[in-house]
């Protein structure tokens, strides 16, 4: 079964609020609190109905003796295997020799690296507030 007897619980009383509220303007307190009981019921035999429902939709299926018996090959991709291998000495052993200038690429494998090196930007000190206006004017489409 999902969850557990206080989604129950919690169901019925949200049921029950929710005849209370809509009950109390047209019923006296004896019908409604006698109608909320009835709610609190009803909601929570429905809420166990459902989660009885979602048990068998969400249970797994079972499998046959059959399939049980079936080769390494067939049942090969069943099972995944989340763990990473260790290879936290083949780290360090690359950054020692990163951090030596020692790096050492792969047979045939050239360095195309280069830094990045962007234009600098030049201020204008001296030019005239007329034409600062004028750019601010075109770059903003005023």
């Amino acid at each position: 079964m999902i969850g557990t007897w206080r989604w129950n619980v919690a169901f019925g009383i949200c049921g029950s609020v929710l005849t209370l509220l809509f009950s109390l303007g047209s019923n006296g307190l004896a019908v409604t609190s006698m109608r909320c009981l009835y709610a609190f019921i009803a909601f929570f035999v429905l809420m166990y109905l459902f989660r009885a429902v979602i048990a068998l939709i969400l249970q797994p299926g079972a499998v046959p003796l059959a399939e049980e018996s079936q080769s390494q090959d067939e049942a090969r991709g069943i099972q995944v295997d989340m763990s990473t291998p260790d290879e936290s000495d083949e780290l360090n052993d690359l950054l020692k020799q990163q951090m030596d200038g020692n790096v050492q690429l792969e047979p045939g494998a050239q360095s195309n690296f280069q830094p990045l090196t962007p234009p600098k930007l030049v201020s204008t000190p001296n030019k005239e507030p007329e034409e600062l206006a004028k750019a601010v004017r075109h770059l903003t489409g005023g």
